[in-house]
């Protein structure tokens, strides 16, 4: 049995983290500046030591230095003394690492298809209402039908016009679609790809299998999502860790309840996935959860409160490290009280009180048992990572991705034939077809009598004129009676 990740000490016992344990999941919560960034550094590094893959986002910007061996940190250096950490717990050692970026930037690019983000999830990337995200699921249903691919945006915004200009014949199978629902979805693209988030679809999409390497010396390979650009864009950056939660539990057979987990998922910022989200999204978080355990995948929630997340979620947490809250408000106290339920009691120690005294670096801890049941919670000082605490250079990056294992595999992207070439190829060949079919002496005659009562430009603007003084005529009169019912302005 793999030996357990100790998360640090107290004046109690050591606080360990079973491997076998770690697809039970977990929490790691705390207010800003508290220290819950170097506690997910040093879980991750442990994982990876212990030859667990992980995937985590870097929101601010400074958890590649993961890459780095660490070392010239007085602190580090301080509280490694004080814990009395030997070889086993504790060395300077960088980690492998491989980079990836939604934009591009900063490491490989990350993509997925239309059709592999559904349209659930593509409804809560753009914000959709109901009627919008019933369209958004005739589209989808629509090319599933007829064997059309949604790889990227412009397969979408032609498969939209496609349902718009078929809506009559699609109204008696699927139900009505209106053109201002499918041109609200319309506007919701553009938005998007104004946000850069149409580099999200495309090809070649992510490979799970990328994810789940170890290097020659059997360490898992800690993949880092450059973050702290795609977190300005908050739904884009919690559709897309939920879009890849999901796909890991779709795609990875079961394993039970292996020695180790296949891998491990930090959910950074973790309250955004739950911001806003309507009840159906929640439940396919909590199922998610409940089940991608059997799967050898732990997930770690990352946020300021465990009020952050809902309670059918929170219970499948059983791993938590608790960093200080403070209770500055009424809000802030019931957070505390909160916090304080989540842990299994400890008689020697106030946990409520604690909460609110423990110091940077300091945390409240349980973790599950070789029977999978909660400790008793202790305080603790949690041990330091041995990678790099702080942001890496711009040359340090670069050398990570060109020796990368997927470098060169995802810089360039392909547009094979999907729903937009096909719908084209068709609206072609419709086309060619009308213009090649024999025009009969009656169609003639007709074509040239509908031609000889089109207005000419002079006729057609003073139209518009006329139709358009009736009109502002119209409105003022309206707006005369309204006013005096209402007893409201004064016409001029």
């Amino acid at each position: 049995m793999a030996e357990g990740i100790l998360i640090g000490r107290g004046t109690g016992k050591a606080v360990e983290l079973l491997p076998r344990m770690a697809n039970r999941h977990g929490l790691v919560a705390g207010a800003t500046g508290t220290g819950k960034t170097v506690t997910l550094q040093r879980l991750a590094e442990q994982f990876s030591r212990r030859g667990v893959p992980v995937f985590l986002a870097d929101v601010k910007g400074d958890l590649a230095g993961i890459s780095q061996a660490g070392g010239n940190n007085a602190k580090v250096a301080e509280r490694v003394a004080e814990l009395q950490l030997d070889e086993a717990a504790f060395a300077y050692q960088a980690c492998p690492v491989t980079l990836w970026d939604l934009y591009g930037e900063q490491g490989h690019p990350v993509r997925t298809t239309i059709s592999e983000m559904g349209p659930l999830l593509l409804a809560r990337l753009l914000n959709l209402n109901d009627v919008q995200e019933g369209v958004l699921n005739i589209c989808f249903r629509v090319a599933d039908d007829n064997g059309l691919l949604l790889l990227d945006l412009k397969d979408l915004r032609a498969m939209l016009n496609h349902v718009a200009e078929n809506a009559r014949a699609l109204r008696t199978t699927f139900g009505n679609v209106s053109a201002a629902s499918v041109g609200a979805i319309q506007r919701r693209l553009l938005k998007l790809e104004d946000q850069g988030g149409d580099r999200l679809f495309g090809e070649p999409a992510l490979d799970l299998a990328d994810l789940l390497q170890t290097d020659l010396y059997g360490h898992g390979l800690i993949n880092v999502l450059a973050a702290d650009k795609l977190i300005r864009n908050r739904t884009l950056y919690a559709t897309f860790l939920l879009w890849l939660l999901s796909e890991l539990f779709e795609q990875l057979p079961e394993v039970g309840d292996p020695e180790k987990p296949r891998l491990v998922f930090f959910f950074d910022e973790a309250h955004l996935l739950f911001d806003d989200a309507p009840k159906v999204l929640v439940d396919k978080v909590e199922q998610v959860v409940r089940l991608i355990r059997s799967k050898g995948v732990g997930v770690y929630f990352v946020t300021q409160s465990p009020m952050d997340v809902p309670d059918d979620v929170l219970g499948q947490l059983g791993n938590r490290v608790q960093h200080a809250l403070r209770a500055y408000t009424p809000k802030d106290q019931k957070a505390v009280r909160a916090a304080a339920q989540t842990f299994r009691t400890n008689p020697s120690l106030d946990t409520e009180a604690a909460i609110t005294a423990l110091g940077v670096g300091e945390a409240l801890a349980s973790t599950l048992d070789e029977d999978g049941i909660p400790g008793i919670v202790e305080q603790i000082k949690v041990a330091p990572p041995g990678s790099r605490l702080g942001p890496i250079s711009a040359d340090q990056r670069r050398a990570l991705i060109e020796g990368s294992p997927v470098a060169g595999v995802y810089e360039r992207s392909l547009d094979r034939e999907s729903a937009y070439e096909t719908l084209q190829r068709m609206a072609e060949q419709a086309t060619q077809a009308a213009e090649a079919t024999p025009v009969t002496p009656a169609q003639q005659r007709d074509r040239t009598a509908s031609r000889s009562r089109r207005q000419t430009p002079v006729e057609a603007f003073a139209t518009s004129a006329i139709r358009s003084l009736g009109t502002q005529i119209g409105r003022q009169i309206v707006r005369g009676v309204l006013g005096s019912l209402f007893g409201g302005g004064r016409r001029r």
